[in-house]
């Protein structure tokens, strides 16, 4: 039986090792943090996840969908929440398509439980990974001061942003590796369902406060709460290093969310006891090394979390690298390795671009008139032209389309739409034929 070791048991790690023991490996993940069945981590530090259709496609490819969408809440547009409380809704798609809130910790519960029901499939944690030998396929660990070593066919990196994988790659000449901090962060806040357990926000839908450089985020849960977002600079008059009490972040709750508050009874608490925490984009070339060894999800490609994308991304990793498998076989495996890395690097790139976007559309744009008005126009086009114009949020989150073709798309859409604002009095002729006629003239002629 071909032997494969997965360092890290995260969303990325407990998928691949279900899908490697789904194939008929025998499969030992190895996570550095307490199993998170029997101790409570990242609290404070989730960020609510949203499952887009790669996700999906993934957990269909593993047999696994719909055990994962009983656990996951959909959304169908986003819920704009402006300074005095008014609110304006929009869809994510004329065809009325939803993500799919889940929640990362539940996830993760339920991939390592689905893993384990393999008996060819062993998970253990407080195991931290210290060296890698790629020629032998020989992984060190620590656990607890005792050195374990275990050789393998076949070596998955799977162990996030710090990965202790990577690390080891990043010793070998010629491999290439950056890391940015953004100048943003984040900081949860949890709004409970009301008293008589109903929903105080509507349920079916992503809720953003946007303030341009900063917002607040909600996304559902499955127990009519919804897990809370403040994303934010750390400098500056409100940034998060200056709203260090739950005073603090009461005065700038009533300064810029104020119709939040009624939703969050322990506001000041919640914001005292949270922790603040740093986004960081990781960049690396090539995602393998040598011919056993391959990085998936953060350890290769750290993203900020603006699209929803990186779980998906990260899903998407092991479903291309396990078809890739199929397609090749174990004894190709070096051929494996290559086409993955030659597959999968232009779109954890495209990824991080993609989401750095969106932060911008979410906290800066999605309030904008004219970046509404493009919306208008954009929906009139794609639904009497569906053939024709696809929106980048739709190439995005229901589509496989790789994801820098997708920004490809997207770009070359931008170029359009700022001619077509330009045009004369378009506040007033935007849904008029000479209008639609003119983006469909300039898909023609715009490259």
């Amino acid at each position: 039986m071909k032997k494969a070791i997965v360092v890290g048991a995260g969303l990325a790690g407990s998928y691949m090792a279900y899908t490697l023991g789904q194939k008929g490996y025998a499969v030992q993940v190895f996570e550095k943090r307490p199993d998170p069945r029997k101790s409570v981590y990242g609290s404070g530090r989730s960020i609510n996840l949203v499952v887009s259709d790669r996700g999906w496609t993934a957990f269909k490819y593993a047999g696994i969908e719909a055990e994962i969408r009983k656990i996951t809440v959909p959304a169908y547009g986003r819920q704009i929440h402006d300074l005095e409380g008014n609110q304006s809704y929009f869809p994510y798609s004329i065809e009325g398509k939803a993500i799919h809130s889940i929640s990362r910790s539940e996830l993760n519960q339920t991939l390592v439980e689905l893993a384990e029901k393999n008996p060819a499939i062993s998970v253990q944690f407080e195991h931290f990974c210290t060296h890698i030998d790629f020629e032998l396929g020989e992984v060190t660990f620590d656990y607890k001061g005792e050195t374990v070593k275990e050789r393998a066919d076949l070596i998955i990196g799977a162990d996030g942003t710090g990965s202790a994988v990577r690390g080891v790659m990043m010793k070998q000449p010629r491999f290439n590796f950056t890391q940015e901090y953004i100048d943003s962060g984040y900081k949860e806040v949890h709004i409970p369902a009301a008293v008589d357990g109903s929903p105080q926000l509507n349920l079916d839908a992503l809720h953003i406060w946007p303030r341009r450089e900063f917002m607040l985020m909600g996304l559902a849960n499955t127990d009519n709460g919804f897990t809370g977002t403040v994303f934010a600079p750390f400098t500056g008059a409100y940034g998060l290093d200056q709203l260090k009490t739950g005073k603090d972040g009461l005065r700038y709750f009533e300064k810029y969310f104020k119709n939040a508050i009624p939703l969050i009874p322990n506001l000041e608490e919640q914001w005292e006891n949270n922790p603040t925490s740093a986004l960081a984009i990781i960049r690396c070339k090539p995602y393998h090394w040598g011919s056993k060894t391959a990085l998936i999800g953060d350890a290769a490609h750290a993203t900020v979390p603006f699209y929803g994308e990186g779980m998906n991304g990260s899903l998407e990793d092991a479903r291309v690298f396990c078809e890739l498998l199929d397609e090749w076989g174990h004894e190709n495996l070096p051929t494996v390795l290559e086409r993955y890395t030659e597959m999968r690097v232009p779109a954890g790139n495209a990824l991080v671009d993609l989401s750095l976007r969106n932060f911008i559309e979410m906290r800066d744009l999605v309030a904008d008139p004219e970046f509404q008005l493009r919306k208008r126009i954009e929906q009139k086009v794609q639904k009497n032209h569906p053939d024709k114009w696809t929106p980048l949020y739709t190439l995005v989150k229901f589509t496989n389309i790789p994801y820098h073709d997708a920004m490809a798309e997207g770009e070359r859409h931008d170029r359009i739409m700022a001619k077509v604002l330009a045009t004369e009095n378009i506040e007033e002729r935007w849904d008029s034929d000479e209008v639609e006629q003119l983006v469909l003239d300039l898909l023609e002629t715009t490259v």
